[in-house]
């Protein structure tokens, strides 16, 4: 049998006594590892996987984007792990394309380089008033309230009596329930110490989660909804007559989106607890202007009553994640992804030979973090199907690592990954809790041992 390579991570790939396909995947996120996992399953041929990203941390959304009080979606990060763990898979941290490695230096030591950087942007509701103090999108917050060392929030945002958030999706869901529950049940999941002291100086006794369209347009989960009218200390007001559907539309509803709007019906009649803090629930009220001199005073909507003014002082935007262009990777600016079919990336309409794409950065953000599973597959089936002309490409010898080490970056290896981690959880140990993330970007290089 060929020897199996060692699992050291200086180790050049090209010492492998075997001929592999050298892939890299740029995103160590559900979409990069899905991909990666997919890629290891094949045995019609050997395969080395180099996983890059721009943090010093994989997990990509499952770290920073999953609300910390969903710990069963979180363990998907063991599943995940498993995939760093293999003998032919290296984990490239800290590593940023287009700037730390360009994908000229990729194309020019792998036979196939596979985009799952997913999307980094932001949508907006293109309403005056927006870039006020006060209006963020939901995503940033997510961001900083998961401890993602490039978001912080503005000091005194959340120093105002009520917030408002746009969408009816699971991220304004996971937003609205964070903002309610009290700061001492989330002193029990992996948030941040900083975090939570910010959130129990907050000020917010009021949430007002506004759909631009009616109940039966809701994104999202009836178990994500039932979680909202579960939250200690949080009353959920909700209007009676902004749940009437017309019949014909009523009767066509999916089942589950059935199941929610007899559940929304239901609140709709329960009597207030007077609990500190309330959550207002509305459909098809339409934000139209942000007022205010320096912040956020007042949000203007329009709906069926007409126009209204509410006395809001945050506003976070839930209404869809962007792809954001990167340096040399092609880009559709109108839809926000990296155009592709069947998986291989299109440049100038064709298939660019050796480049590939999975996850939210080709198909856009639509699905949960299982989604990026079939994602991965797919692309792997694609990799495997040109593996013959892949591998007949003249590579350079050299090794990323070398080229890296050779401009002075610091690389954040599984080792040093697994430095991190055991940090966090002895972190968390210390106040009974599962880990308490490290968050400053310098921090995180010393928990990996590149710094003192």
């Amino acid at each position: 049998m060929p020897a199996r390579p060692v699992r050291v991570f200086d180790v050049d790939m090209t010492t492998a006594v075997e001929p592999a396909l050298r892939v890299a995947v740029v995103g160590a996120g559900p979409a990069g590892l899905y991909t990666t996992d997919a890629l290891l399953q094949q045995d019609s041929v050997p395969v080395r996987v180099d996983v890059l990203d721009r943090l010093p941390t994989p997990f990509g959304l499952l770290r920073y984007g999953v609300a910390p009080d969903h710990l069963k979606i979180k363990s998907v990060a063991k599943v995940l792990q498993r995939v760093l763990d293999d003998e032919r898979v290296r984990l490239f941290g800290n590593v940023c394309l287009g700037t730390d490695a360009t994908v000229a230096d990729l194309r020019a030591r792998y036979h196939a380089v596979v985009y799952a950087f997913g999307t980094e942007g932001d949508r907006k509701l293109g309403v005056p008033g927006e870039d006020l103090f006060g209006s963020m999108s939901a995503r940033e917050f997510v961001a900083w309230y998961s401890g993602h060392p490039e978001f912080d929030l503005p000091p005194g945002l959340l120093d105002t009596s009520a917030a408002a958030v746009i969408g009816v999706g699971n991220v304004a869901v996971d937003v609205a329930r964070v903002l309610g529950k009290r700061p001492d049940d989330l002193a029990q999941t992996d948030m941040p110490d900083d975090v939570l002291a910010v959130l129990r100086g907050s000020a917010i006794t009021d949430i007002h989660m506004l759909g631009r369209r009616g109940p039966g347009a809701v994104k999202f989960t009836h178990k994500e909804l039932r979680e909202l009218g579960e939250v200690p200390g949080l009353d959920v007001v909700v209007d009676p007559a902004e749940l009437v559907l017309p019949e014909a539309e009523e009767k066509a509803l999916p089942r589950g989106t059935a199941q929610m709007l007899a559940t929304l019906r239901e609140w709709s009649t329960r009597p207030l607890t007077g609990a500190p803090r309330r959550l207002h629930l509305r459909f098809g009220v339409r934000p139209t202007a942000m007022l205010g001199a320096d912040r956020v005073e007042t949000l203007r909507v329009q709906g069926a009553a007409g126009t209204q003014d509410l006395p809001v002082g945050v506003v976070l935007r839930a209404v869809g994640y962007l792809g954001i262009p990167v340096p040399d990777v092609p880009f559709d600016a109108d839809r926000g992804v990296v155009p592709t079919l069947e998986a291989r990336v299109l440049r100038d309409g064709d298939a660019s030979p050796g480049e590939y794409a999975s996850g939210w950065v080709s198909r856009g953000p639509v699905g949960v973090i299982g989604t990026n599973r079939s994602d991965g597959q797919l692309t792997a089936a694609a990799i495997r199907s040109d593996a013959a002309k892949l591998l007949q490409a003249d590579l350079l010898e050299e090794d990323l690592l070398t080229l890296l080490t050779a401009r002075d970056h610091l690389v954040v290896s599984c080792t040093g990954w697994r430095g991190i981690d055991q940090a966090e959880i002895a972190r968390g140990t210390q106040g009974g809790r599962p880990r308490v993330k490290i968050v400053p970007h310098a921090d995180l290089l010393a928990a990996a041992g590149l710094v003192g």
